[in-house]
């Protein structure tokens, strides 16, 4: 195999983005399982996800950011709302990320915004460059929230921090304040609409002053709600100043600009030292609502942070967004048979987040001790990805695979348990499922079976996984149900009808025995695979007793599928799928010391290779052949289908060499390219979902380039999937199909480049779709780089000459670097423990390395000479 030189000479330059060509993008900052508030390219603040529930359409009235700049000779006084205008245009199918809300667009009908934005992001980092000519100052914002990988707990932090950056352009002194604003929410359920301060739950809601090291903060309460409820818990807002002032209890947003506006710029801020509670010191300044927020209605509260600067001077202002919703409960609607007799129990679930911080108060206290350190680690994460040979494209677009981590898609229960919807409901999802809460609940094993960002930069997280797989969901009789029922200690999916697809995943099964060997060679370690290699066991022997009774090696009968039905016959999507798992088992048995078994596997896997492509070749790809009596709804026969040899993708990945034979491999992917990628969907009849339409590119799940399609076909077949996309891509830059593999990527990420669709939300059934997480696969691939735990090896491409690769084990990270003949690992967290560091040439051929046992700690590298 040889790796994809990806180098070129702006690698490190991040895309600018004007917010009129960036309507759609939403870069959502909030920790794993934590929910998340969205920063648009306009500079608004949008999406609103704090209560536990996916919710696009989440909003928060009267939370924005305002600049007020005033000079005394000759007179200025400048107010703006930092956003830019909304500019409208053409809707996108499925997708509402460039939705405005209504409160938004009559506050910049009001009050004046800034005359445009541009915006540039390395997540979890955005920047925003606020530009107005009218105004004597420059003002940048630089948005994140705390993403260290490996580091589970500090990558889970309920919070959305900002730092504004202040430049006096002009050439007199400048003074006024920085504003931050936020409403009230708790209590509120996080779906109901809220018209101004007004929604359901709301109603004794409370905002106190606290001023302490230095920060002053805006804690926002409801007392009057049980310790159980819902919507109970806290919220902060909170400034880097301890001369802020606040006005803590307000309705509408003219308020806060009269607040703005009547503050004197000597104030004597020192007068709070003694009275932590005090919200103003200025004497004449307006007094704040007092008492809980009546009936239905909340409070709105907002800071001030005076600056003064002289010409030239500039000041940055930071201010953080914390909150802290403990109670999650089963908010989303479950498959399988109803359970009348559950009534109205919402079961609860906890949030992990919740238990390492008693309230948002100590959240943000925490991120003002540690501010620094999150921040250096964090960017110290991007800055692997951005500084070396990737391309900016590449550098930008696996960054975000995070996003989706940290989506409302995922969440840690109080027990520190790991689960995932398959994705969020929007748009794409109303038309059976409504738009808000989690999409196809709850670990959906044939769609996780595409992800692999999470194995990769949250390896823990991936074992929970896995272990909720053998200990909840496997059924006595060994297969696993292709969803799980939380809580966990409710009844399983077991001899009941499930739903998408009706009876257990077949690939969804065969997926666990791959992941299971994945998160071994991740460092899950050998008592963790003897623990659980009984329950591979169970699995294997009820796939082959059910699908391949006769030890042929071919799965045959109703194969049910991700495509939710069920395939028929012998086909290579389930077939390499089985191969691959064979093989994963075979190295697993020899690791627990089975080799009679591991033998008895390598039989079966020969056998099954040279019969399913004896089979299902035609002499270009792998078709499908369809057994006597089977029905052909739903199949695709003669089709090409577009995830035909996805377990070799698999197997490349696990080192488990080729499944078929490697030229027909080829032949078939570059069919799939030829077949199934399309340029332009203008006149393409849509029968279900709209993923590509107008001048897009994409690639069909489904095509039949000599005919034969079936009268009804395989589901799904005219619809363009993203993680398909980042799946068949990456196999091809394995197998050096380097121009079918960037056609691929290039038009998904020009589909997803803002204008029209939002880099941080794929969509499928639902927003931030985890099947789009196999694009991490392209990342590995473009390094050449495989992490195997089991023998301490670490192998990596040899980077261009002056350029580095950012490297990823289960227990470190950080860069393999290369100067002439010195090649350089680079460790910036973790540690790299290793028995052999394995260097690969651009033909495939070793380029040497290190062949000793070796710890390579943080700040620590090691140096080989190639």
């Amino acid at each position: 195999m040889t790796p994809r030189n990806a180098a070129r000479p702006d690698a490190a330059a991040p895309r600018r983005i004007e917010h009129a060509d960036g309507r759609h993008i939403a870069m959502p900052l909030g920790g794993i399982g934590t929910g998340n508030v969205a920063l648009c390219a306009d500079g608004a603040l949008r999406q609103w996800q704090l209560h536990n529930i996916g919710n696009h359409k989440g909003d928060l009235p009267g939370s924005f950011f305002a600049l007020r700049a005033t000079r005394i000779e000759p007179p200025l006084d400048e107010v703006r709302v930092l956003a830019a205008p909304p500019v409208d245009g053409p809707g996108t199918p499925l997708v509402t990320d460039d939705h405005v809300p209504g409160w938004q667009r009559d506050l910049l009908a009001r009050e004046r915004g800034v005359e445009g934005t541009t915006f540039e992001s390395t997540y979890p980092f955005a920047r925003i460059d606020y530009r107005d000519a009218s105004l004597p100052v420059r003002v940048s914002l630089e948005a994140f929230t705390p993403l260290v990988p490996l580091d589970v707990a500090r990558s889970s932090l309920p919070a959305a921090l900002f730092t504004f950056t202040l430049t006096n352009i002009d050439d007199l002194p400048i003074h006024g304040q920085l504003g931050a604003t936020l409403q009230n929410a708790v209590g509120h359920d996080g779906v109901s609409p809220i018209t101004g301060t007004a929604g359901p739950g709301y109603g004794g809601n409370t905002n106190r002053v606290r001023r302490h090291g230095g920060w002053t903060a805006v804690v926002m309460e409801n007392a009057g709600l049980p310790a159980a409820h819902p919507g109970a818990g806290q919220m902060v807002l909170c400034a880097d100043s301890a001369a802020a002032g606040a006005l803590p209890q307000w309705s509408e947003p003219e308020e806060f600009f009269a607040y703005l506006r009547g503050r004197a710029p000597a104030v004597d801020a020192a007068r709070s030292r003694h009275v932590p509670y005090l919200a103003d010191t200025m004497v004449s300044g307006p007094n704040p609502a007092e008492g809980p927020s009546p009936a239905g209605r909340t409070w709105n509260a907002g800071l001030a942070v005076p600056f003064r600067l002289a010409p030239g001077e500039r000041v940055q202002i930071r201010y953080v967004m914390t909150w802290w919703f403990p109670n999650r409960y089963v908010n989303f609607t479950q498959f399988g048979p109803q359970h009348t007799e559950w009534g109205p129990t919402r079961f609860w679930l906890g949030n992990a987040y919740a238990t390492a911080f008693p309230d948002a108060v100590a959240v943000a206290e925490h991120l003002g001790a540690n501010w620094a350190d999150l921040e250096a680690d964090s960017r110290a994460w991007t800055d692997t990805l951005t500084s070396g040979s990737l391309t900016a494209d590449t550098a930008e677009r696996m960054a975000a695979q995070a996003a989706i981590i940290r989506s409302p898609s995922c969440f840690q229960t109080a027990d520190g348990a790991f689960f995932g919807f398959e994705g969020v409901q929007g748009a794409s999802t109303v038309m059976w499922a409504g738009d808000a809460g989690g999409s196809c609940p709850l670990n959906c094993t044939h769609v996780w079976n595409y992800e692999q960002a999470l194995a990769r930069l949250f390896p823990s997280l991936e074992r929970s996984m896995r272990e909720t797989e053998f200990d909840v969901m496997q059924a006595p009789e060994g297969y696993i149900p292709h969803r799980v029922i939380s809580p966990t200690y409710l009844p399983q999916l077991w001899d009941v009808i499930i739903g998408g697809p009706e009876e257990p995943a077949l690939d969804g099964m065969l997926g666990t025995v791959l992941k299971t060997y994945r998160e071994v060679r991740q460092g899950a370690g050998e008592d963790w695979l003897r623990r659980y290699w009984p329950n591979v066991r169970r699995l294997l022997d009820h796939i082959r007793a059910k699908w391949d009774p006769d030890g042929t090696g071919v799965l045959r009968g109703i194969q049910p599928s991700t495509h939710d039905i069920d395939l028929c016959g012998v086909n290579s999507f389930m077939g390499t799928l089985w191969l691959a798992a064979l093989r994963a088992a075979e190295e697993m048995a020899r690791l627990t010391g089975e080799p009679d078994f591991a033998t008895e596997l390598r039989g079966l896997f020969e056998r099954g290779s040279a019969a399913y492509d004896e089979l299902l070749w035609n002499g270009e790809y792998y078709t499908q052949v369809l057994e006597p009596g089977e029905s052909r709804e739903f199949q695709w026969e003669s089709g090409c289908l577009a995830d035909q040899v996805i377990g070799q993708w698999w197997a490349h990945q696990l080192d488990l060499g080729y499944l078929l034979p490697r030229e027909h491999v080829l032949s078939a992917l570059r069919a799939v390219v030829r077949h199934n990628l399309r340029t332009g969907f203008k006149d393409f009849d849509h029968v279900f979902r709209v993923f590509a339409d107008e001048d897009d590119t994409g690639l069909l799940m489904c095509t039949w380039p000599e005919g034969g399609r079936p009268a009804v076909p395989t589901r799904y077949a005219d619809e363009v999937w993203t993680g398909i996309e980042y799946q068949v891509a990456a196999h091809c830059l394995y197998e050096g199909l380097q121009e079918e593999g960037d056609a691929i990527l290039s038009g998904l990420w020009a589909r997803y480049d803002g204008s029209r669709r939002n880099p941080y939300n794929k969509i499928e059934c639902g927003d931030h779709y985890v099947r789009a997480l196999a694009g991490w696969s392209v990342l590995d691939v473009i390094t050449g780089q495989s992490w195997d735990a089991t023998t301490g090896t670490l192998r990596v491409a040899l980077p261009p000459d002056g350029g580095s690769w950012p490297v990823v084990t289960g227990t470190g990270w950080g860069t393999l670097r290369r100067s002439g003949v010195a090649v350089t690992l680079e460790c910036a967290s973790g540690r790299f423990d290793l028995n052999r560091l394995a260097l690969v040439g651009p033909d495939g051929e070793s380029a040497g390395g290190h062949a000793q046992p070796v710890v390579v700690a943080r700040g620590e590298e090691l140096t080989v000479e190639v």
